[in-house]
């Protein structure tokens, strides 16, 4: 708070403040976020600085509705886990691909996570959103705070490395982390009987160590969900269904929309891309 961050050294945890000329860089939307490496260094009145921010490996990156400037909200982790809820508030395909792009974009791994699958109902849902996804290539991991089911192998994939938890409010990515190390006590809500939208709980991000391993960026739920850091040109990499078919196109310039000889609208008609999630591409290329 207050220009004031938490640095993890090898002796331990310090406080430090930004140097005057990083300041200045926030104006620019270069944010110190959770997850940078930085360069520490000694302050007037034995305080301590931040020197300098290192390059980052990896980022989390999105842009909120109002706004042209994308916002980095964890960098230097491993992979995105994207949490959605099955059902109350039920999930959008749009929204996890949307996340999906955002991991993508950033260099980041990405896992779907398929929360409260003990829900009554819901096995439908959960057939086909695994079904679409693993054909997408992504691991998908059906789990429930509630009832604990799936939780062993979602507590494997966070204590390896580093995780960021991503997710529209109300799925359930603070019950998850509870239920993985219940000493987090992290807040929970209930969803929003009216809209059945869950509301923020998580409102700032923080890097929670686990005892077990692995490090958790915990974010605050996304309730507009703008892609940040990808460019029109590069989205169809964003897509891993799609990579086997970038290069193939009668045009080098194509935008896998409505050139002729596209190799990738080729494959839709195939049958071997979903055309749930062409259309997500198409929608995010309009937007970009």
């Amino acid at each position: 708070m207050g220009g004031v961050y938490r640095v993890r050294t090898s002796g331990g945890t310090i406080e430090a403040s930004m140097r005057g000329r990083l300041k200045r860089g926030q104006h620019k939307g270069d944010r110190i976020v959770i997850g940078d490496r930085v360069t520490v260094g000694a302050g007037s009145g034995g305080g301590r600085v931040i020197e300098t921010v290192r390059p980052r490996r990896t980022w989390l990156a999105r842009r909120p509705s109002w706004s042209r400037v994308d916002r980095v909200v964890a960098a230097n982790l491993d992979r995105l886990l994207v949490v959605v809820s099955v059902g109350d508030p039920p999930p959008s395909r749009f929204v996890i691909d949307r996340m999906l792009v955002m991991g993508e974009s950033g260099g980041m791994e990405c896992v779907v996570v398929l929360n409260k699958v003990d829900l009554p109902g819901c096995s439908t849902v959960v057939v086909e959103l695994r079904r679409a996804y693993g054909a997408a290539g992504y691991p998908v991991l059906p789990t429930s705070a509630v009832t604990g089911a799936g939780i062993e192998a979602f507590r494997a994939v966070i204590e390896a490395g580093s995780s960021a938890l991503a997710g529209p409010s109300g799925a359930g990515k603070s019950s998850l982390l509870n239920r993985v190390e219940p000493g987090l006590n992290l807040r929970t809500r209930p969803v929003g009987r009216r809209s059945r939208a869950g509301r923020h709980t998580t409102v700032s991000s923080r890097l929670i160590e686990l005892s077990g391993g692995g490090r958790v960026a915990d974010t605050p739920g996304f309730s507009d969900v703008g892609v940040g850091s990808v460019e029109a040109g590069s989205l169809g990499g964003c897509f891993p269904e799609l990579r086997p078919f970038l290069g193939r196109c009668h045009f080098n310039d194509c935008t896998h929309v409505h050139e002729p000889g596209c190799a990738v609208v080729a494959a839709v008609a195939a049958g071997h891309i979903r055309q749930e999630r062409y259309a997500s591409y198409q929608t995010i290329l309009e937007e970009l």
